[in-house]
């Protein structure tokens, strides 16, 4: 893949305030910079039915919060969110409608597009995450490489990011299996599937299986 467009990692996710974001850049690691300045204006400005619960955080309707999450602002949750027990979500965050971010997993730099899912023991930092997107238990996004230099994402061409710090990108519909460690600048493509305890780097296309880092089929 030598062009990575957000537009043909993600569709509309119906949630205004997260399409004319997502959609104002062409390249998907172009948006990471500018998302905490862009939650603290919509905390400040507010969005409509949503209730400020906290400094910068900015909670929608029929929203479930368990006791034990923490939730550091700039951050807003949208409608009919589960945090569950032990989430911590960091800040610069957005979590879009009907999610799920669930037991202890973390949260930074991030936006959740709808239906999205992170349940059990999932690190997410400098991502973005489409919509109905699935990370199975244990799965990781790392966002930093060993080294400290600055991320290339290696396509058919390399992508030089110019930024040290990204986790992942997957597409709608995407489903990375348990246990799966994304590195730093990983890209999947929209309905593609990861099996469980894969080690990946580089770049996915849409509709495929991943079953390993060099086993990557048709999915039929």
């Amino acid at each position: 893949m030598d062009k990575i467009a957000v537009k043909d990692l993600y569709g509309k996710s119906d949630i205004d305030y997260i399409d004319n974001y997502i959609f104002s850049e062409e390249n998907p690691w172009d948006l990471l910079g500018g998302i905490k300045e862009y939650v603290k204006t919509l905390c400040a400005r507010g969005i409509d039915g949503f209730t400020i619960i906290d400094d910068d955080v900015l909670v929608g309707k029929n929203v479930k919060i368990a006791n034990t999450a923490t939730i550091i602002g700039p951050t807003i949750i949208g409608n009919n969110v589960e945090i569950r027990p032990g989430a911590y979500i960091r800040g610069s965050v957005i979590v879009g409608d009907d999610s799920v971010v669930g037991n202890s997993s973390e949260l930074k730099n991030a936006i959740l597009m709808r239906h999205a899912q992170v349940p059990h023991y999932n690190y997410v930092g400098d991502s973005i995450i489409g919509n109905f997107t699935h990370m199975g238990a244990g799965s990781i996004l790392s966002n930093l490489k060993s080294d400290g230099k600055n991320v290339v994402i290696h396509g058919e061409i390399d992508h030089e990011t110019g930024i040290r710090k990204i986790g992942g990108f997957l597409g709608d519909h995407a489903d990375i299996g348990c246990g799966s460690v994304l590195n730093p600048g990983t890209v999947i493509g929209q309905n593609s599937q990861v099996y469980p305890l894969t080690m990946l780097r580089g770049v996915v296309k849409a509709n495929k299986i991943v079953k390993s880092q060099n086993e990557v089929v048709d999915k039929k």
